[in-house]
């Protein structure tokens, strides 16, 4: 691990993500590929599955059929069906707690004010397959969408050199009644969702995570769709002391290295941990920190996806951070449990946007109308400052618009 020192601007080498910034040639790539869907459509997607994933299908073959669903279960045991299951459970319950009943404030003379939040009718997600199969993204974001209520969830997925899904994606999604699936990937999966063609009907939101293309589709489509953010490389910073167990320490920095760009960080107030742990992992940043005030804030200025407080006081830690997309408190709660199993959604913002963006939840599935009813006697109440600001903005027909009610 590179060891930083606080001086200079060696530290805001932590802070700043631009060394992973996009590249100019993606951007242009995708451009490329996004216009091609519009202009191509299927004939698009069949010329780019062909060119990236080196198999050919036709647009009818892009659709998996329900023989593949159920043929996914041949090679999968019922042990793992089961603990899917356990896990999927773990996932529903958190996000049922999510729902909540709408803002509504009854006042004066009949005045009624209400914030509906009602279901998109349609969200597309992206599971990657590239390296393997993400098959624990296809439950951390289809439960979420399927509790809020939308009405079409739809997977893209970049098939295999003989043109099938992994089977465990399907598995998955067939346990969630998940049934629209299309062997389609790259940023042309994105394009297809946002813009629509005539195989694949275009969706209100995408959301997933995936490789510099695809984040750099959804950012070029966002406006024709909603998204759920811009992720980059997974992050964790952890923070730890003398007490810490440099074994817990090591296999955290480890498992988030497995990840293609991962990064790792440790801030400690423990020289010797530091030491240890230096030894023993190669990649990654180890910032001795002089007390747990100065590792907090670092932390607070990384506003890292991941965050371990690996402390006996983690609760009272945690109490301070203001910027980070999934806390984990104490020795047993790894980022591995966020990743899989503990409930959460593990799709979190990344390169310091938990500044301003929140991981998945049921709010990313729904939007919010304003309900708004006044009586005549009310709306005489406010009649004349309304008439006021109006005026003053040059809106004479909004005024006019409340008097003629009144003559």
């Amino acid at each position: 691990m590179k060891l930083i020192k606080q001086t200079g601007q060696n530290i805001e080498k932590l802070y700043d993500r631009s060394r992973i910034a996009r590249k100019k040639y993606i951007e242009e790539k995708v451009r490329v590929i996004i216009d091609d869907v519009r202009s191509n459509g299927d004939d698009a997607l069949v010329k780019y599955t062909r060119r990236f994933d080196g198999v050919r299908l036709t647009p009818r073959q892009f659709c998996v059929a329900e023989s593949e669903i159920s043929g996914a279960f041949q090679d999968i045991t019922p042990e793992f069906i089961g603990h899917l299951k356990t896990i999927i459970n773990n996932v529903s319950l958190y996000y049922k707690k999510q729902l909540h009943k709408p803002c509504k404030v009854k006042g004066y003379d009949g005045i009624m004010l209400k914030e509906e939040a009602r279901p998109l009718d349609s969200v597309g997600i992206y599971i990657p397959a590239g390296t393997a199969p993400l098959l624990s993204s296809v439950y951390m974001t289809a439960i979420p969408a399927i509790i809020a209520g939308v009405g079409r969830i739809v997977i893209v997925t970049p098939p295999d050199r003989e043109g099938n899904v992994n089977p465990y994606i399907l598995a998955v999604a067939n346990l969630l009644k998940v049934v629209e699936i299309y062997k389609v990937g790259g940023a042309q999966a994105i394009a297809a969702l946002a813009l629509g063609t005539r195989t694949i009907p275009r969706v209100d939101k995408i959301v997933g995570p995936g490789n510099w293309y695809v984040t750099e589709a959804k950012r070029q489509l966002f406006g024709y769709v909603d998204i759920d953010m811009l992720a980059g490389p997974t992050e964790l910073v952890v923070i730890a002391n003398r007490y810490t167990d440099p074994d817990f320490v090591v296999g955290d920095l480890e498992a988030q290295m497995e990840h293609i760009g991962g990064v790792s960080i440790l801030l400690s107030t423990s020289r010797q941990l530091i030491k240890d742990v230096r030894k023993r992992v190669s990649h990654g940043f180890c910032v001795l920190c002089k007390n747990i005030n100065e590792a907090v804030e670092i932390a607070n200025r990384l506003a890292p996806e991941h965050l371990q407080i690996m402390t006996s006081d983690a609760v009272s830690i945690a109490k301070k951070i203001r910027h980070a997309g999934a806390i984990f408190l104490g020795p047993y709660s790894p980022t591995a449990l966020g990743d899989y199993a503990a409930g959460p959604s593990h799709v979190l913002p990344t390169m310091g946007t938990a500044r301003f963006f929140s991981g998945l939840s049921l709010s990313s599935f729904t939007k919010t109308s304003h309900v708004i009813s006044y009586s005549k006697k009310a709306l005489e109440r406010v009649r004349e400052p309304l008439e006021k600001v109006a005026n003053l903005e040059g809106m004479v027909k909004h005024a006019e618009s409340v008097n003629v009610r009144f003559k």
